[in-house]
């Protein structure tokens, strides 16, 4: 972390953005003192009471959490969860309070699974979970079900112990973090992601998607998949809607179009804007055709529980593509003509008019045997599978140079548009498209920033 100085400029941020974001119809009242100095914390604590912290415990505390006592003696609001986080006079190891109870919980698993035995010889389940808890330090007073622990027998090369966060209502075991710093800036950047508070944490991220936005328009493709998954753990939503344009680009479009559109009533503004009309409406009526039984699938819950005016549009797009001669369109007309001229001249050979797989034999087989007598009929090559497939990827290899040039013709139909997703809506350009081809679309400057 540095000096112990390095914490106050965060802790301060962390505070002002903590007030900001408090709802006082939802939230329990800040303290007088916190609202007062715009200070989630305490007064400092001396060296002297942080080394009888460790003469009291036996160990020297880790750098990270000694600067931060020598800046505030205890900590209100570590994340959602955690409400109080101990000073020098607080701290205890967790067999040694009440909350030895996470140690209990883990012991009996570990017994229950140790019962069952483990053919590879190695600790069952929640066998070294169970270890970490019985030695580790707690960190945090009160919370949610939930607890913040450092472990003094996991040490690294410059003296930090790795610390854990763990929730009962998790569903998962402890989680690990190289250091006590580390895991208090993951409490921050989760409480960025569930609150989403103004100021310069959101400012800044909202900046960096922006800019990220402009250089995928321009050509970059891993740079800015970097900077949306960083926004997206803080919570930024807009870092999701163009994640998912260039992440279906690359491959398993079905599945990222499901991830995103999954109604939720925050999502709202996404389901009412041009982008959803003419872009991801077309994949998620596709992506319900071909869905198996067991995948996700938004499109009968958009239905069900979306605004009016959203199951409108649907309605009216569902009606319109069961009328015979219905058309899909992928963007403007200069750039809608050019695809069609491609897809539709795809379409209308043999090999993609051919099944995809060959049709259940339910009924009796029939055995023909040759005679002879004449020339041995040839067996339809596009009765097996894989011949279709070579075939089709050989139509797929000629045609790809002109659907690329086309790009060029490309326009987004609003700001958070940066790629033709609606490509994948047609059967023929679905299979044209690869993972290598959609990041050549990426890699291609298209459009206006």
């Amino acid at each position: 972390m540095g000096e112990c100085t390095a914490w106050r400029p965060f802790l301060e941020q962390w505070s002002a953005e903590w007030i900001a974001g408090h709802d006082p119809e939802k939230d329990a009242p800040l303290a007088p003192e916190v609202v007062r100095d715009t200070w989630l914390g305490f007064a400092p604590a001396s060296e002297t009471e942080v080394a009888a912290a460790e003469a009291r415990l036996g160990r020297r505390l880790p750098p990270s959490l000694r600067q931060f006592l020598l800046v505030t003696n205890g900590w209100r609001d570590a994340g959602n969860f955690i409400y109080r986080l101990a000073g020098t006079a607080e701290l205890e190891w967790l067999r040694d309070t009440d909350d030895r109870t996470w140690i209990e919980v883990w012991e009996d698993l570990a017994e229950d699974e140790d019962e069952n035995g483990d053919e590879d010889g190695e600790d069952a389940f929640g066998v070294q979970e169970a270890k970490i808890l019985a030695r580790s330090l707690r960190l945090s007073l009160e919370g949610d079900a939930a607890v913040m622990l450092l472990d003094p027998d996991d040490v690294d090369e410059d003296g930090e112990w790795a610390a854990y966060w763990l929730a009962s209502w998790s569903g998962e075991g402890p989680e690990r973090y190289s250091s006590f710093h580390d895991l208090m800036r993951r409490q921050w950047v989760s409480f960025h992601a569930l609150r989403k508070p103004p100021g310069a944490t959101r400012d800044h991220w909202d900046a960096e998607v922006e800019r990220a936005r402009c250089e995928a328009l321009s050509g970059a493709v891993d740079g800015p998949l970097s900077v949306f998954a960083q926004a997206h753990d803080y919570g930024r939503e807009r870092a999701d809607v163009l994640s998912m344009q260039m992440k279906a680009m690359l491959g398993d479009w079905r599945g990222h179009v499901a991830s995103l559109m999954w109604y939720c009533p925050g999502n709202d503004d996404l389901l009412l804007s041009p982008l959803f009309a003419a872009e991801l409406l077309p994949l998620l009526v596709r992506q319900d055709q071909l869905a198996h039984p067991h995948d996700l699938r938004p499109l009968p819950r958009l239905k069900e529980y979306a605004p009016a005016p959203v199951r409108a549009l649907v309605a009216d797009y569902e009606a319109r593509a069961a009328e015979p001669g219905f058309w899909l369109t992928f963007g403007g007309p200069e750039f809608d003509a050019a695809v069609h001229a491609v897809a539709d001249r795809l379409a209308g050979k043999p090999a993609f008019q051919a099944p995809d797989e060959p049709p259940n034999r339910t009924g009796p087989i029939v055995v023909s045997l040759y005679a002879g007598g004449g020339p041995r009929p040839e067996a339809d090559p596009l009765s097996d599978p894989a011949k279709v497939r070579a075939a089709r990827a050989a139509l797929c290899d000629e045609a790809w140079p002109e659907l690329h040039a086309a790009l060029r013709l490309w326009e987004p139909v609003c700001e958070d548009h940066i790629a033709p997703i609606s490509l994948f809506a047609d059967p023929v350009l679905a299979q044209m498209i690869t993972p290598d081809r959609g990041r050549e679309i990426l890699a291609t400057s298209r459009g206006p920033l």
